[in-house]
């Protein structure tokens, strides 16, 4: 199988009137299409550049990256959802989530857009609040609102930066358990989704990942690989999972 999404040697410095500032060195990783793979470092190591990297939005110095691309304009199927959700404020829901439809759909009549943005805020359960606005909304609602949008340019990769980290820990759980039945249920329609999700949460990393990847300090590097063989629905109580849970605790702290 062919990965969805692909980073060989890729490495990257900050230059200032300060001096340099190497923020990423030799990253290596491969991202398999259905795969959530959570990557966790030490507080400041470059986990948010290495998403802003793979996104297009900071270019590496060296290396390589391919993510999954349209063949025949070149764009990348990669999406992005930040832990601020970053709603238009004056725009309602649906319109929120028509935007992004624009961006990838072209000359579509716009009554065929609002049909596709209500379909989108089914998948995250929003589909009532479509006329509200963001301020009208909770912390968790918006971030489904924000997911949504990022699924609305149907990409292939889905990048996640910390989007859970200001949540209480009872949303927090509803939203990894709708990313896991987003990933899921976007394979019934054809090859699912690819999430790269950074969290400084090691509870959530073994909630929701396939692999997680612990990267060193600066310049970031990949230090360790862990498989994550537990079956879902996972139980944070259940031995096996806090283990792991330890285990991946130790090594962000080492």
């Amino acid at each position: 199988m062919e990965p969805a999404l692909s980073l060989d040697s890729v490495s990257l410095t900050f230059s200032g009137d300060t001096g340099s500032c190497p923020v990423l060195k030799g990253v290596t990783l491969d991202a398999f299409p259905g795969e959530i793979v959570c990557v966790m470092g030490p507080s400041g190591c470059g986990k948010t550049t290495l998403l802003r990297v793979v996104a297009g939005l900071e270019r590496a110095d060296q290396g390589t990256i391919r993510v999954a691309e349209d063949h025949a304009t070149g764009e990348r199927h990669a999406a992005m959802v930040f832990q601020d959700p970053a709603l238009f404020p004056w725009l309602s829901v649906r319109d929120n989530i028509v935007y992004g439809l624009r961006l990838r759909s072209g000359k579509v009549p716009e009554e065929e857009l609002k049909k596709r943005a209500l379909a989108l805020l089914s998948l995250v359960r929003l589909e009532s609040f479509a006329e509200s606005h963001p301020y009208e909304l909770s912390g968790g609602m918006r971030q489904r609102a924000a997911v949504a949008r990022a699924l609305a340019v149907q990409p292939r990769v889905l990048l996640m930066d910390e989007p859970f980290s200001a949540l209480d820990v009872f949303t927090r759980r509803e939203l990894e358990d709708e990313i896991l039945r987003i990933r899921d249920a976007a394979g019934r329609e054809g090859s699912r989704i690819t999430i790269l999700l950074i969290t400084h949460n090691p509870e959530e990393a073994v909630y929701l990942a396939d692999r997680i990847l612990i990267l060193s300090d600066r310049p970031a590097s990949v230090h360790r690989e862990i498989r994550v063989d537990l079956p879902h629905p996972r139980n944070p109580a259940d031995p096996d999972f806090l283990a792991l849970r330890e285990q991946v605790t130790g090594l962000v702290k080492r």
